[in-house]
């Protein structure tokens, strides 16, 4: 499974939470070279992921799922491109305080054709927004999961990755 979502949403951050393993984290430190291209919209982050992060959790007895966190920034994209080879689908991490830093993350998924589930990373300052607003301003199909997530709290974040995976079998044994 892939975690994906622009920089600083907080993926590192749930693999951390959820991994039972020990996770595998590529963070280097934010340069001020690329401080332009590399500033998250909110908070102060000092260190990027620049490769990908690695994470594994066993659901439910013999369902493992190896999870995958993609870097935030667009020239990362054939990373992902590289990752998704393979993938099930991915858990799109969305930031309620800016919203829109999510639609090319979201175009990008539709491109790879991956099915995904949208989880709404809940920060302490979050703006709360109706589900039926956010299906709007990210153009959601009915049919795809939205879930509020705390990317801190374990139990919430497994039940984020729950709903993908849901939707991942609802849609493989649905019939034409």
């Amino acid at each position: 499974m892939l975690i994906v979502g622009p920089l600083g949403v907080g993926k590192t951050t749930l693999i951390g939470t959820v991994s039972e393993i020990k996770p595998l984290f590529t963070e280097a430190v934010m340069t001020q070279a690329g401080a332009r291209v590399d500033a998250p919209a909110h908070g102060t982050k000092d260190t990027t992921t620049v490769a990908l992060d690695f994470g594994r959790i066993t659901v439910a007895g013999d369902l493992v799922l190896y999870l995958f966190g993609t870097p935030g920034q667009h020239r990362f994209l054939p990373a992902w491109r590289d990752l998704a080879k393979g993938a099930l689908g991915a858990l799109a991490l969305i930031d309620p305080r800016d919203v829109a830093a999510s639609f090319d993350v979201l175009g990008h998924l539709e491109d790879l054709g991956l099915p995904f589930a949208v989880a709404v990373n809940v920060f302490p300052d979050s703006p709360q927004h109706h589900d039926a607003e956010l299906r709007k301003a990210l153009d959601l199909l009915p049919d795809t999961p939205l879930v509020l997530c705390d990317a801190r709290d374990q139990t919430s974040s497994i039940q984020a990755l729950i709903a993908l995976v849901r939707h991942l079998i609802l849609a493989a044994t649905e019939t034409p």
